[in-house]
């Protein structure tokens, strides 16, 4: 469908273009992380903090392909405010979406759709630029841990 193509081109360009949530937080309390891509040279620093167990702002900085940013542009906005574990399911929603981990789901737990996030999915078309994609959330994911909550 070449329409719904163009529009996931334009959603990632313009997150590429124009990233959100860009900078970083003041540390500590912030947890930083650092995630690195070698294969392709996609870099990325990801500030994380959280405030009563809730994701209450993310930075990211970094240099990369336009999958790599503007998949960690998107990463922002999808988990901002959301409750830690609700973060965590959108990271398991948004890597089975990729083809590289088996959905589990809670039936306690309710994942918030992927929205502008599904404009990256045409990426499972590309394997080598799947690790692209995934950066910002495994490195988000090492920070949920980091943070020990």
């Amino acid at each position: 469908m070449p329409g719904l193509e163009d529009l996931y081109r334009e959603i990632i360009l313009d997150h590429y273009r124009n990233p959100r949530n860009r900078g970083e937080i003041e540390s500590p309390p912030a947890t930083i992380v650092e995630g690195h891509n070698p294969l392709c040279g996609d870099e990325i620093t990801l500030h994380l903090l959280i405030a009563d167990g809730v994701v209450s702002d993310v930075k990211t900085a970094g240099q990369g392909c336009s999958i790599s940013q503007s998949s960690a542009s998107m990463m922002t906005q999808a988990v901002i405010g959301r409750p830690v574990n609700e973060a965590r399911a959108i990271i398991h929603r948004f890597k089975h979406m990729m083809s590289i981990e088996d959905h589990v789901h809670d039936e306690h737990l309710e994942s918030p759709p992927l929205g502008d996030l599904e404009a990256l999915q045409g990426v499972v078309k590309f394997p080598v630029r799947i690790k692209c994609a995934v950066l910002a959330w495994n490195t988000l994911a090492q920070a949920l841990d980091e943070s020990g909550v």
